[in-house]
């Protein structure tokens, strides 16, 4: 397998290399390394548990060798497995049905499975691993139905994990969580963009969530839509895990970035603080996360800007003082900075309206709400990234959206281009280390160093 995935990385590179971008992927260590458990930032897991992992991961078969209770050369009845996909409203039971298992021992083994995970938490597309042991040579009318007798199954519920059902000699049926052995290490893509960033990290063999981490950790200075143009590069450094077969089961932490726009870099880094939380920062030691968020909204589109324009309702030229982000109804609002709510209500052409004190001088305001969030009244103290609300189409508006306002000092101002307020700035002891950690990952990128030492240092 080991040579396989060397062929098929050295193909992949060789058709990056010939074309106009530069794509590296940095070589791994061959030894293994636990994954000592800590949350990867902002990520999530993708293995066999993880819906996202359904279609990528064909099904093998597992031969075992039973040995029997008295050792001796082991008896020609292997342990197989082949993985089952769990279907919209389908439920455990049910796939272990399909799967060939009769009612008495699937409920025997989900009982056990539920003393350590609760079956119910099982989402469609996600998969398990279903285990026999084939029936040998046994005549047809002493065979047990189905592919062979049921040992039990597997789920994992995070790549680091596999929630393992076993069956022991009397029958009975046990769960237990194991740990699994997985290497971690760097992998490094820098690329030209010819068209738009994710087509530029798809082309180059960058994982969607990486991507994605990429754009939020720019989206406090970047317009992705207006910004980007062809000639741009980006750079990127980030952790793959593999398993024990050498497959890549997880694309972690991003822990290097780089956007060139327009000639000028922009480089930053993952740094853990005294605090213990990890964040982003330039090459200064100066946050990359604002104090207020320019779009406090996933995935929505700029539908209307800034300034004058023809009023979509009332037909004539009015002045629009703040930007629409057409989204679909449903899609949370968040609050843009750390403040307090002024106001949470109905406020006439606005729809359901929310407006955020953050400090004596800014402000925001939100508008044309399907719902408000949980809890979100006046005089209630929210934090950046809290949900405040949904998009929906309430008050004077052609179509569910988000109406966003910044005001300073009172005045509305542009969101896209005021100067919001600055985040975190290093300093002292914290800075220090920061200088060492960014000298270590700029060299590490440079060099292409992928070792496990390299990826315990940058943690």
């Amino acid at each position: 397998m080991r040579m396989k995935t060397l062929l098929a990385a050295g193909a992949f590179f060789g058709a990056v290399l010939g074309s106009a971008s530069l794509a590296l992927k940095v070589p791994g260590t061959p030894e293994l390394e636990e994954l000592d458990g800590a949350p990867t930032f902002g990520l999530a897991p993708l293995s066999l548990g993880h819906p996202a992992a359904a279609s990528g991961l064909a099904t093998r078969r597992i031969d075992r060798p039973d040995f029997g209770l008295h050792g001796g050369m082991p008896k020609r009845n292997p342990i197989i497995g082949a993985y089952e996909t769990i279907g919209p409203g389908e439920t455990l039971a049910g796939v272990l049905e399909r799967a060939g298992v009769d009612m008495p021992d699937a409920d025997a083994a989900i009982r056990a499975f539920a003393k350590v995970y609760d079956p119910r938490r099982l989402m469609p597309g996600q998969r398990i691993i279903v285990r026999f042991r084939t029936q040998g040579v046994q005549p047809a009318s002493t065979r047990a139905p189905g592919p062979g007798v049921f040992v039990g199954f597997g789920f994992e519920p995070d790549f680091r994990h596999e929630i393992a059902v076993t069956r022991d000699a009397g029958g009975d049926f046990s769960a237990a969580k194991e740990a699994k052995k997985v290497t971690r290490t760097f992998a490094r893509v820098a690329t030209q963009i010819t068209s738009s960033l994710y087509l530029a990290g798809e082309t180059a063999g960058v994982p969607g969530n990486v991507m994605a981490e990429l754009v939020r950790i720019y989206s406090w200075d970047v317009d992705f839509q207006r910004d980007i143009r062809e000639g741009d590069s980006f750079e990127v450094m980030y952790e793959e895990v593999r398993n024990q077969d050498g497959d890549v089961v997880h694309a972690g932490t991003v822990h290097f970035a780089a956007l060139t726009l327009s000639g000028t870099r922009k480089p930053l880094f993952r740094f853990v603080g005294n605090d213990g939380q990890s964040d982003y920062f330039d090459e200064n030691g100066k946050g990359a996360r604002k104090a207020l968020m320019r779009t406090p909204i996933d995935g929505a589109r700029l539908s209307s800007g800034f300034g004058r324009r023809t009023h979509p309702i009332l037909g004539y030229t009015k002045m629009h003082r703040g930007v629409d982000f057409a989204a679909a109804s449903g899609t949370p609002i968040y609050a843009a900075g750390d403040g307090v709510v002024t106001y949470a209500g109905r406020k006439g052409a606005y729809g359901n309206y929310v407006s955020i004190r953050h400090n004596g001088q800014y402000s925001t305001a939100y508008a044309h709400m399907r719902a408000f969030g949980r809890g979100i009244t006046a005089g209630k103290r929210v934090r950046q990234g809290e949900i405040i609300g949904y998009v929906g189409t309430t008050g004077r508006s052609t179509g569910p959206h988000l109406h966003y306002e910044v005001l300073v000092d009172g005045k509305q101002l542009n969101p896209l281009s005021v100067r919001m307020p600055s985040g975190r700035t290093l300093k002292g002891d914290e800075l220090a280390r920061f200088m060492d950690t960014k000298s270590r990952l700029a060299l590490q990128f440079a060099t292409k160093d992928g070792s496990k030492d390299a990826v315990a240092q940058a943690r």
